[in-house]
């Protein structure tokens, strides 16, 4: 199944390029399901239909679902969000604060996920299209999958020994609730199945993500950062949409020329700074696109030379070489500067910092047996070396070292 999120800067037309998208590819032939995962719902009123928290049919080979965020965490979350109002209940806080306060960080944006990935194994659709949040916010969803695993990997063995201490002692004293079985079920399959599930989905060559921008600066800034933190968490950005752009004929007029040609000067300054990925131009439109005969001609003709579901170019994403004796951990991330970055190794996952983002990449075992030695931004790609332990009785262990940027590449030995 091909997956394609759309996000962007908020107010640059994202949801109706999503909608135009799904449309598009479905009056093409295909199956197609586009979801809103915005907690802010605008994609039914783009498609002038009534949604629903369940995919709904609308069109010929189109159905449509604004996601219910409670909903759905009642489902996955269930009974750890039970034990937790009832934890706050019993430390005297009132039951609606304990009730918005059980809510686990980030718990809205992963169900999202969660729900697509469902939808996604029903085999049902061909193509998905998923409107995210603005750019901050979609970045965040992103990213929590790799969140999940680490901070609930060792969860469920806390809450095992303190149920195990404390509950003969505690129980005898006071009534004070303890964590049950389901909520360790709970806990164990959100570990170690469904994190693994949105991985291996995200990272999937099909899914892409694409942006959505207007030909303004700070939008562009904004979509180029979001472009390195994508490829940070090894998502595809197939496409930039440049939305918005001054039809050809506004050139000729003197109250649009110099507003024309500024459009033209930022839409080739992105198409080098997004180089290899493609710059897809939509028009700015007479009148809203809203309603189905309206996103129709839009997709049309932000698809005239390209499928709605094609991988539209692929960028370079993480990948492994050999090195001598050793191996090397290519990171692309485009627009990155070695000052904003950190480059560490805890146990067998690398830790990549850029900026506010942290990105823990699991290393293959011939990799994790190696010891860190060298990392270096080189050009618009981090490049980590590891080598061969010298010694394996060293202070400094494999596996909880960090690396300066401005150690050199090292040449491999011969």
């Amino acid at each position: 199944m091909r997956l394609v999120l759309y996000t962007g800067k908020g107010g640059v037309g994202k949801t109706t390029t999503a909608a135009a998208t799904a449309v598009c590819a479905a009056e093409r032939g295909l199956s197609t399901l586009v979801v809103s995962a915005d907690a802010a719902h605008s994609l039914g009123d783009v498609l002038g239909a009534p949604l629903e928290a369940a995919p709904g049919r609308i069109a010929p080979n189109l159905s449509a679902v604004e996601l219910d965020a409670r909903a759905e965490m009642s489902l996955h979350y269930g009974a750890i969000r039970e034990y937790l109002v009832e934890l706050f209940r019993f430390q005297g806080i009132d039951e609606v604060l304990a009730d918005e306060l059980a809510l686990l960080p980030g718990a809205e944006e992963i169900t999202a996920l969660l729900a697509v990935e469902e939808l996604a194994q029903t085999g049902e659709y061909d193509f998905v299209v998923l409107d995210c949040a603005p750019t901050g916010s979609a970045l965040r969803l992103l990213s929590l999958p790799d969140m999940m695993s680490g901070a609930l990997r060792v969860l469920p063995n806390i809450l095992r020994v303190v149920t195990s201490v404390l509950s003969p002692v505690v129980r005898s004293v006071v009534e004070v609730p303890l964590p049950r079985a389901r909520v360790f079920r709970d806990v164990q399959r959100l570990v170690d199945q469904r994190a693994r599930q949105l991985r291996k989905r995200l990272s999937a060559r099909t899914t892409t993500a694409r942006l959505v921008a207007t030909p303004e600066r700070i939008v562009i800034d904004e979509a180029r950062r979001a472009f390195m933190e994508l490829s940070l968490f090894d998502v595809g950005c197939d496409a930039v949409v440049l939305n918005r752009l001054l039809p050809p004929a506004a050139g000729q007029e003197a109250f649009f020329r110099d507003s024309w040609q500024t459009q033209r000067e930022r839409r080739a300054e992105l198409e080098a700074r997004f180089a290899p990925v493609t710059v897809i131009d939509a028009q700015l439109q007479r009148d809203e696109v809203i309603g189905l005969a309206a996103l129709a001609e839009h997709g049309r003709q932000i698809f005239a030379t390209h499928s709605p579901d094609a991988v539209i170019s692929r960028a370079p994403r993480i990948r492994f070489s050999r090195h001598g004796a050793g191996q090397r951990v290519h990171v692309p991330l485009p627009g990155a500067s070695a000052g904003e970055l950190d480059v560490s190794v805890v146990e067998e996952e690398l830790i990549v910092r850029a900026g506010a983002r942290r990105r823990a990449i699991p290393l293959p075992p011939r990799v994790a047996r190696l010891e860190l030695d060298a990392a270096r931004l080189d050009g618009e790609t981090l490049v980590v070396t590891f080598v061969p332990l010298v010694d394996a009785g060293a202070d400094d262990a494999p596996g909880s070292r960090a690396m300066p940027l401005d150690a050199p590449l090292p040449e491999p030995s011969t």
